[in-house]
């Protein structure tokens, strides 16, 4: 089966102009200190998730994209502020029904936060600080040795989209992200590390897309804005994914290959991480480019629409002791990438930069 590479500008075009998502109305999301625990929680709910239709719990098993789930249900877009600052230096997370009882975390499909006042290391648009999928699980950086600094009042975008590929109703979930810190003022840890994302759809827009029948390859391209070191990776990729690479395309060197973690089932649980931190780091230079792969095998003889995702998210350490850059504001390609998250736009890069993109008034009787 050849191999195809598709830059961002070409992904997802089966399905460009998607319906505006259905918005829980009664869910919250609200941030709360626990200083005891040494923890923020960020909760988001309550959702009403209806059962999912037959069709569509095969096509999650099938690794059906956001547009793919039937009763996909989002929380509103909201900015929460840092209560105190802090070093933050892990996650987990939970997901609780009606009762308050713990259930699957499959019935979150992912749950993003955003710093807009941060630029990315790989584009000028919205810095990624956190994604947490049913794959992520609990992740901890060694906090003694490494944190990424967020002062008190720091803004943070949250964005959360749930579903229910089963067939039994659920009311009232609630999920819970705990993000364990060290207070601001310690002597540790000793290093700032800052969140970055690079995903095979940038540089903005949707990010799921169609997968044809067979064995392809979907990658982007870009260079850091500064030099330092790369000190951990994981990965965020749908069912039939084979395989999520990051490469220095400038020498030839495969940094971090991410495999998916399956259950006996064959259903997909996670995604192998790279702790590089453990042997110093790897380079990033700003004179170099870099490529984000990643590769599916449909073996069916249909197009999964939206059945496709490809991000890699890890922590960078900047060379030198200065502050992260801040997002450049006035920039064309930061509002349109603002738009899309706040989902005041949908569709693809392709169509929400032609201007041709619906807008949030266009499905107020959706």
């Amino acid at each position: 089966m050849r191999r195809l590479v598709m830059s961002a500008s070409v992904i997802g075009i089966g399905g460009v102009l998607q319906a505006a998502p259905v918005v829980a109305q009664d869910a919250r999301v609200h941030i709360v200190n626990d200083p005891d625990a040494r923890a923020f929680e960020v909760v988001v709910g309550p959702f009403d998730l209806p059962a999912g239709t037959r069709a569509a719990s095969e096509m999650g098993h099938m690794g059906g994209g956001h547009d793919a789930h039937a009763g996909a249900v989002y929380a509103p877009v909201t900015t929460v502020e840092a209560p105190a600052s802090v070093y933050l230096t892990g996650f987990s997370f939970e997901v609780r029904d009606g009762d308050g009882e713990l259930i699957s975390s499959e019935f979150l499909h992912h749950l993003n936060i955003i710093n807009p006042d941060n630029r990315e290391l790989f584009l000028p648009i919205s810095q990624r600080m956190l994604a947490v999928g049913k794959e992520t699980g609990s992740q901890r950086m060694p906090g003694l040795l490494m944190g990424y600094p967020v002062p008190a009042g720091t803004r943070m975008v949250v964005t959360a989209m749930m579903h229910n590929p089963t067939a039994d109703s659920l009311t009232g979930v609630v999920v819970t992200v705990k993000l364990d810190y060290v207070p601001a003022g310690r002597p540790w840890p000793l290093f700032n590390v800052f969140p970055f994302q690079i995903d095979v759809a940038f540089p903005a827009g949707d990010k799921s897309f169609d997968l044809p029948p067979g064995r392809h390859t979907w990658s982007y391209e870009a260079s850091p804005m500064v030099d330092g070191r790369l000190m951990a990776l994981g990965g965020h990729m749908h069912e039939n994914a084979e395989s999520l690479v990051f490469e220095d395309v400038t020498s030839g060197k495969v940094i971090w290959e991410g495999l998916p973690i399956t259950n006996d089932d064959g259903t997909l649980v996670g995604v192998t991480l790279g702790r590089l931190y453990r042997k110093g780091g790897v380079r990033l230079h700003r004179d170099r480019t870099y490529r984000v792969s990643v590769t599916y095998v449909n073996a069916t003889s249909d197009t999964i629409p939206g059945g496709g995702m490809g991000v890699i998210g890890g922590v960078f350490m900047q060379k030198g002791s200065g502050m992260w850059p801040l997002a450049d504001k006035t920039l064309e390609l930061y509002t349109l990438d603002r738009a899309h998250y706040m989902r005041e736009v949908f569709g693809t890069f392709d169509v929400i930069a032609a201007g041709a993109a619906p807008a949030a008034s266009d499905h107020e009787h959706d």
